[in-house]
């Protein structure tokens, strides 16, 4: 499965992106994308041979897919529940090169991402969580009509500093008068 804008596709894992997926996530122990993707956790590397004995989870996911321009895999779009039987679903998204920041890549992939979950899921809400620092992420998600839903205060410890975890939404109606479109 797939979706396209211009030049821009995400589109479930296939075997053939694993040497970049792995490149791009688990190669460098401290890689500059995870500065931004919350780097209040630990982030781990990882042997392309254990990356590999892992593969099943990553092909064909429902909920991991990546992001490509120009037919170069530059991220991933993912979402989880965070409370399934009540259909509370958080999406994310990572662009892990830095040359992709701040051209409307971000944008543009989650548009279609949480089009194609409202058009596949039975969700009243999608939901985006992430923090004080990371500016980017809160332009993008005010950009897709996502609404600021909760501040949680000095609850992120990053550098010696205390930040926001910083909540994000769009309800199905929302997103249907702004944005919907049928696959």
């Amino acid at each position: 499965m797939m979706y396209t804008d211009n030049n821009l596709t995400i589109r479930t894992i296939k075997k053939e992106d694993l040497p970049r997926l792995w490149e791009l996530i688990f190669k460098e122990e401290k890689p500059e994308w995870k500065k931004w993707d919350a780097p209040y956790f630990p982030h781990h590397t990882k042997s392309y041979e254990a990356f590999l004995s892992e593969q099943e989870n990553w092909l064909a996911s429902e909920n991991y897919w990546v992001v490509e321009v120009d037919g170069h895999v530059l991220g991933t779009v993912s979402y989880y529940w965070e409370h399934e039987p009540s259909s509370w679903l958080e999406i994310g998204i990572v662009l892990h090169e830095a040359d992709s920041w701040g051209k409307g890549v971000g944008t543009r992939a989650l548009k279609l991402w949480i089009n194609h979950l409202f058009n596949h899921l039975p969700l009243v809400r999608a939901g985006l969580t992430t923090w004080s620092g990371n500016l980017r992420m809160i332009r993008v998600a005010e950009k897709l009509g996502m609404q600021m839903e909760a501040r949680i205060r000095k609850v992120r410890y990053y550098n010696g500093e205390y930040y926001d975890s910083i909540r994000m939404g769009m309800l199905r109606e929302e997103w249907e008068q702004q944005h919907y479109s049928k696959d």
